[in-house]
């Protein structure tokens, strides 16, 4: 298969898989060498100063602790979180008025909502097993307004509601966006820096681990050989990711900035609902937006994915497979999408963190 390019050379020697390892986030190390260009490309997005996108840093490495004691504190209620990075504020919506008071005690705005996060992602399971129709090529969940947002191509209205009608669904837990582009993998290679497979296809480094990098899964499958090592394991579709060992190369913690630098990774904290992120691409350079969804669906077609990141962050044929990034904390892989980075465009990435723990990996960090 045909895969896109970008992302870091990241080689090792060989060595064991350690265990998977999600190291803690902080305030003061949300900007702790993060790379210049990064930040210049989120102020760029924020329309704001480097100082000010180094205080966005801070306030979404605050936010994720008091969104993770938020989802603790808010049991079944849970609803879901998302931040105003304008106004600094983490929102939490819960289904009851208990939920909604420990939310506030925890710091959060609280938001009165009538679907818990649990009930939504249960409509999206059935849907999941369901004879999804061909005009529906994605589904996310919409923590803001509460729902779960079936997307519909053109001219596919009726079909699709006919369909979400099956699901048995409470009213107003499911919204037909309609218009939608059917995503596919980012997989025309442009150049830039890339490994090959087998001689016949190229792709890039998503994160270096110990023993090797992950990368996405539609690049190559288990035993196929690359420039600096052998797929370890993949999977696609139903997921998008893969490890690639490399037995004569040293992996570095960090990512190339494609200007003669590179990004530092920190850890792999995962930024909330609304928090901004970049993508750094082979054929576009640094692009940046938010965050609009986790445990994402879409249907290449090669087959569907799930539980992917939903951004609107552009990307574009060879930028598949590289690195996604919340200051200096990584987040994913780059999956696949529409649009472009001229018009905007919606991107989907596998969580870092789903790969580690998959395979037993250990995040390289510096």
């Amino acid at each position: 298969m045909g895969a896109a390019a970008l992302g870091l050379f990241l080689t090792t020697a060989a060595t064991a898989p350690a265990l998977a390892q999600t190291p803690t986030s902080s305030p003061d190390a949300a900007v702790d060498g993060v790379d210049a260009q990064l930040l210049q490309a989120m102020a760029a997005d924020l329309g704001t100063d480097v100082a000010g996108a180094q205080d966005v840093l801070r306030f979404q490495a605050d936010a994720a602790g008091t969104a993770d004691e938020v989802a603790a504190v808010s049991g079944d209620a849970f609803a879901g979180t998302w931040l105003d990075e304008s106004t600094r504020t983490v929102y939490a919506a819960a289904t009851t008025d208990a939920a909604r008071e420990a939310a506030a005690d925890a710091g959060a705005v609280p938001v009165a909502a009538e679907h818990s996060l649990d009930d939504l992602e249960a409509i999206a399971a059935r849907l999941e097993t369901s004879p999804v129709p061909d005009v529906i090529p994605s589904w996310w969940i919409d923590v803001e307004q509460n729902d779960l947002v079936v997307d519909v191509v053109t001219g596919g209205d009726q079909a699709a509601a006919d369909f979400v009608a099956t699901l048995d669904a409470p009213a107003g837990a499911v919204r037909l966006e309609t218009g939608a582009e059917a995503p596919e993998t980012f997989a025309t290679i442009q150049g830039g820096i890339a490994y090959n497979i087998n001689n016949q296809s190229r792709c890039s480094v998503g994160f270096a681990v110990q023993g090797g990098f992950v990368t996405a899964g539609h690049c190559g499958v288990a035993g196929d050989s690359t420039t600096y090592g052998t797929f370890q394991g993949s999977s696609f579709p139903g997921n998008d990711y893969a490890w690639v060992s490399t037995p004569n190369h040293t992996p570095v913690g960090s990512v190339s900035n494609y200007s003669g630098g590179s990004v530092a990774v920190k850890g792999s904290t995962a930024a909330a609902v609304g928090a901004t992120v970049c993508r750094s691409g082979s054929t576009t350079g640094w692009h940046c937006g938010q965050i609009q969804g986790y445990n994402s669906t879409v249907r290449y077609s090669e087959g569907s994915v799930s539980g992917l990141i939903r951004t609107n962050v552009c990307a574009e044929p060879g930028d598949s497979g590289g690195s996604l990034l919340a200051g200096n904390q990584a987040q994913g892989v780059t999956s696949g999408g529409s649009g472009n980075c001229s018009s905007g465009g919606t991107t989907y990435f596998q969580p870092v963190n789903e790969i580690l723990q998959a395979y037993g990996l250990r995040l390289l960090t510096s």
